[in-house]
């Protein structure tokens, strides 16, 4: 049979088996700052708000910064960089990116399994934001005052220390406030349960609230990233403008120097602690979002030439200036909160949910227009937990699609139901009495060294089993340029042992979960370590699956499963220059480059890159046969 020549073939006629598959049916960002507004959405989340000022003040006040900025440099960015740029050369989901290399494809499925379990609670943490937002819509706020049915004879209102005549000083040692008691006793109900072997009865005013927040998730995701692009536009920029409210206030009000003062203030003995620099690295890691996914699936939906070089410095220092913004406004009205109540502000300060839920909301009782406040403080966390929420729900939907094109593409809605749903009934424990409990168990163990055995091996296969040269060939492809030796001296040594090290520190200062005074049962613990082992198995189970596979001898089977994939590259043809030419139909031409160019128009200056990257080619395929 005659071969045509590719050139006499217009492309509009011609499928070849490689990218067949209509790469629209994808999808991609439709404005220029989707993707830009929905990383910064997804990695400004609750934890720049409830974990990053508190990691500060513990771990050195403003001398705190300089392990931050360094990890950030060494870890943060190019690992930020490394995950986009995977995403956005092949456009594939967190799965489907392991043709790169499939005898790895289990740290996708170990990524997917991760991702999961946080969607679960972290919609949780959502669903309490909601509760609030609603609970603030009264012109009086219910955790105000003690009186209440849920209060206990130790409940202390601030408001009588403030204005209480009395001759002597009140103890307030063995007290709670209003505020706690609302969180524990109305929100949790979590008298109710003895622990987390006794989950209680479900509290069916925060299972609606779950059920709200799976809504609003799957309505905004509906139609993949054509539409949870638009949201972000909203999602990620208006926290910034309640965030600068909250900071204009939190510093006009009286003592709150007192609070920022103690935020800031350096102690730099604290620097000779390897605690510290660890703390820095671990606030990175999870604050930038970097082994979930999220990144990777963003940067699938991008143009091949997008600029993700620009945009890993706009998100990861804007990320970073964000959490310091943030901490001055917590820091802020915890000052003033102290100054009210006469105690040191280190009395006053909490992480995680217990600042959210009740320091925060107290010292918006102390304020005049106290209701206004607190739904403004409340749709801020709402804002900034939703995008967050929007990557992890798009990582698996994205990932599960791309696995299934043919099949699950045209009826990605429905999918996306399917998941929302399964993962609603999944979370229906932690709207119980002791839910609580489970949602520490969630936090503390699904996302914890589980997360740094996948980033650690994504980092040494694209480096050493894809290799450094070929990795850099292809951002050179995308971009125009290569990494420079700092990306390439992170990439190739700092990045992994730096999260090594965090690994070897996260099990040797291993520590069992406790909320409160309440210690975790033994079987607990088990179960949470079984949650993070499981997603590592995933790798060696992928690994067992992928030789299986393939033919020939053991050593020869894992030889050929870690190669990429034969389709393994950019997914529209006219990207597939340099060595990808080979797998485009019409490459047995001598010159397939030019056939290349000739089909997809003139020289710009995307394809003299592709020139330069074929002779570099040229040369070093000579270099080799010299020697």
């Amino acid at each position: 049979q005659p071969v045509t020549p590719d050139l006499l073939v217009s492309p509009s006629s011609q499928d070849g088996d490689l990218g067949s598959e209509c790469p629209e049916d994808r999808g991609n960002w439709t404005g220029r700052l989707d993707f830009l507004l929905s990383c910064i959405g997804y990695c400004v989340g609750l934890g720049n708000v409830w974990r990053f000022p508190y990691r500060a003040y513990t771990n050195g006040g403003g001398a705190f910064l300089i392990p931050y900025f360094i990890m950030l440099a060494i870890c943060g960015i190019p690992i930020f960089f490394m995950e986009l740029s995977l995403g956005q050369f092949s456009s594939l989901g967190p799965l489907a990116v392991w043709k790169i290399s499939p005898l790895f494809k289990g740290v996708g499925m170990g990524t997917i399994l991760i991702v999961s379990l946080v969607a679960i609670y972290y919609n949780m943490i959502i669903a309490y934001v909601l509760f609030y937002l609603f609970a603030s819509l009264t012109s009086d706020l219910p955790w105000q005052h003690c009186g209440n049915w849920w209060n206990t004879d130790l409940c202390l209102d601030h408001h009588v220390i403030k204005t209480g005549n009395t001759t002597f000083p009140v103890n307030i040692t063995n007290t709670v406030s209003p505020s706690e008691e609302y969180w524990s006793r109305y929100v949790l109900h979590i008298q109710g349960s003895s622990g987390i072997g006794d989950p209680g009865r479900i509290r069916w005013n925060l299972c609606l609230c779950l059920l709200l927040s799976w809504t609003i998730v799957y309505l905004c995701i509906l139609k993949g990233v054509k539409s949870s692009g638009k949201v972000v536009y909203f999602t990620a920029t208006f926290p910034y403008l309640i965030l600068v409210m909250l900071l204009i206030r939190g510093v006009t009000l009286e003592g709150a120097w007192k609070g920022i003062r103690f935020y800031l203030t350096p102690q730099f003995d604290h620097l000779l602690s390897s605690k510290v620099w660890i703390e820095a690295a671990l606030q990175i890691f999870y604050s930038l979002g970097v082994g979930f996914g999220g990144l990777l699936t963003f940067a699938s939906y991008n143009t091949f030439h997008q600029n993700i070089y620009r945009d890993t410095f706009i998100v990861t220092l804007g990320n970073a200036i964000t959490s310091i913004l943030a901490g001055f406004a917590i820091f802020s009205v915890l000052g003033y909160m102290s100054q009210e109540l006469g105690v040191p502000v280190n009395q006053v300060a909490k992480a995680g949910p217990g600042l959210a839920f009740v320091v925060y909301p107290q010292a918006m009782t102390m304020l005049p227009l106290s209701p206004f406040w607190s739904f403004l403080f409340f749709f801020m966390l709402l804002t900034l937990g939703l995008d967050s929420q929007f990557a992890f729900m798009e990582t698996i939907v994205t990932a599960v699609t791309d696995e299934f094109p043919y099949y699950l593409r045209p009826k990605k809605a429905s999918f996306s139901a399917v998941i929302c749903i399964a993962l609603f009934l999944m979370g229906l424990i932690l709207t119980t009495e002791g839910g609580m409990y489970w949602l520490v168990l969630l936090d503390d163990y699904s996302a914890g060294f589980g997360l740094m055995v996948v980033v650690i091996t994504t980092c040494l296969v694209v480096t050493r089993v894809y290799g450094m040269k070929r990795f850099c060939r292809d951002i050179h492809m995308m971009l125009g340029f290569k990494p420079g030796p700092y990306f390439r001296a992170c990439w190739m040594f700092l990045s992994p042992a730096t999260m090594m090290a965090l690994l070897v520190y996260n099990i040797v200062k291993y520590q069992p979960s406790e909320y409160g005074s309440y210690r975790f049962p033994t079987w607990a613990e088990v179960l949470g370590i079984l949650m993070g082992v499981l997603s590592c198995l995933m790798i060696p189970m992928g690994m067992v699956v992928a030789v299986l596979r393939e033919e020939g001898t053991l050593w020869e089977r894992v030889q050929q499963a870690s190669r990429p994939t034969m389709d393994w590259g950019p997914s529209l043809e006219e990207n597939r220059t340099g060595m990808y030419v080979a797998s485009l139909a019409g490459s047995q031409s001598p010159k397939p480059l030019m056939v290349h160019m000739r089909k997809y128009g003139g020289i710009t200056s995307y394809e003299n890159t592709a020139i330069e990257v074929v002779r570099e080619m040229e040369e070093e395929d000579e270099e080799e046969s010299m020697m």
